[in-house]
């Protein structure tokens, strides 16, 4: 099964977060398909840069995103809308 997740990145109490494409057996900061964006919780209400195309893509193709994704992409979603 293909997931959508965070893999991490940064230093220690400092983290930094990749948004991937992977399969679901691979290791979290494993093997990955595709870089889909980042996610800086560490900047204020968290800072997400996402490729809503790509993501849309693989969601129609059948990738299930994890819980975090989710409700980060829910939250610029309408965060985009409020500012438009």
């Amino acid at each position: 099964m293909v997931t959508i997740r965070l893999t991490r990145g940064g230093t220690n109490k400092v983290p930094f977060y990749r948004i991937v494409v992977a399969n679901s057996r691979a290791k979290r900061d494993g093997r990955f398909i595709e870089a889909l964006g980042t996610w800086d919780p560490s900047q204020g209400a968290g800072e997400l840069v996402i490729d809503h195309a790509r993501y849309d893509h693989w969601v129609k193709l059948g990738a299930r995103p994890s819980d975090v994704v989710g409700q980060i992409t829910k939250r610029a979603a309408k965060a985009a809308a409020k500012s438009a």
